[in-house]
Formats: C-alpha cells, sequence, structure tokens
C-alpha cells in the first residue's frame, strides 16, 4: 500500500484503507496527508498508554482518525462535516454498525474546533492526538507552519497572517490546549511555545 499503508493502527478492511489512502494522498494536501493520519494514529497509541482507558474503545478512535480528514479541501469551511457525512456512508458498506459509523462521526466533527467536553474521554482522545503537532521539536513545528501555508498558497499574505493569528490567539486564550490531563502533561507548555514563536514570527513580518 506504498507509504505507510497496512502498517497504519486501525483495524478497517484493506479496500477501505487504501480508498482513504488516496484521499490523504491527494496532491493539493501538504499537511493534511498520509503523514498527518500516520503522526495522529501514532499519537493515540502514546495517549493510550498514559490514560486509564477502560471507558474507551480504541478502535472508535482510530477509525475516527481515519476519517478525520478524509475530505480536505482548504477553500472548504465544512471538511469535518463532510468528513463526518462520509464515515457515515462509507462504515456500514463495510461491516460496521450504523451506531459505530454515527459515533465515529460524532468524533469526527469534534476535530474541527477540538472543543470535546470535559467528560468526554473518547473525544478528548482524539482531539488531542489532532493536535499534538503543536508540541513538536522547533523544527517539526516549523515545518508544520509551512504546509499549512503552502496548502493556503491562494491566500493573500496579509489576510493569511491575520487568519492564522487569530486561529492560533484563540488557542492560546483556552484555559488548557489539550483535553486529556496526559495530553496536558505531555505536550502543553511545549504547544504554547511554539505558537507563541509562530505568533511572533506573523506579526514580524
Amino acid at each position: 500500500m506504498g507509504r505507510h499503508g497496512s502498517a497504519l493502527a486501525g483495524n478497517l478492511p484493506e479496500p477501505l484503507k487504501t480508498l482513504l489512502l488516496e484521499r490523504y494522498r491527494e496532491p493539493h494536501r501538504r499537511y493534511h496527508n498520509d503523514s498527518h493520519l500516520a503522526a495522529v494514529l501514532a499519537a493515540i497509541e502514546l495517549l493510550a498508554t498514559e490514560v486509564a482507558a477502560d471507558g474507551i474503545d480504541l478502535e472508535l478512535v482510530r477509525h475516527a482518525a481515519w476519517f478525520h480528514d478524509a475530505v480536505y479541501d482548504p477553500h472548504r469551511q465544512d471538511n469535518e462535516e463532510v468528513s463526518a457525512q462520509l464515515a457515515e456512508a462509507l462504515l456500514p458498506m463495510f461491516g460496521y454498525s450504523t451506531e459505530h459509523a454515527a459515533e465515529v462521526a460524532r468524533l469526527v466533527r469534534l476535530t474541527g474546533h477540538h472543543d470535546a467536553a470535559l467528560d468526554d474521554e473518547t473525544g478528548a482522545l482524539l482531539c488531542d492526538a489532532d493536535l499534538a503537532v503543536l508540541a513538536g521539536d522547533p523544527d517539526t513545528y516549523a515545518d508544520y507552519a509551512a504546509a499549512v501555508r503552502t496548502e493556503y498558497a491562494f491566500v493573500d499574505d496579509q489576510i493569511f497572517r491575520a487568519e492564522r493569528s487569530a486561529v492560533l490567539h484563540r488557542l492560546l486564550d483556552r484555559d488548557h490546549l489539550f483535553r486529556s490531563v496526559a495530553g496536558q502533561q505531555l505536550w502543553e507548555e511545549r504547544a504554547r511555545a511554539n505558537i507563541t514563536v509562530e505568533l511572533q514570527l506573523l506579526s514580524a513580518q
């Protein structure tokens, strides 16, 4: 199945993995691609070792990770919603219950704003894994920020700086970037430092 391929976590049927990977490998993707998918799945596994996961269905979280950016068009404002609808349509076709598909879709929708409720441990696990990139080392974070800019190359520099800065300020204004205690312990400090540096760079441009 090429790079990453079947080594990616998540016990999905191979034809469904293939279909989804074709989407993650669309040529316009520079950040929201199969490397991002692999990173989110790896972060889920890391978090799962740090939390009391007794009440968490990890397969649900992994399946939601596979679908969370299945639709990604930087010109759209509803990528998460359409990705959730894709999960609701495809999973039953591959033998999963409508209840399973509905919960996967619910989790996918949470990644639009990463605002899982405090008592939603399953949602927190997915949202935190999706944001783990914010806590990369400086070079990894710089590569992430550059890839996001490339995906939005059609946006004027001034507009991009303003909109990107607004997104980053909204993140910093939260009491916690990460919903789970494990996510906060692993990533909160580094993520806030990285975001602060990016904001400084954006304001200097």
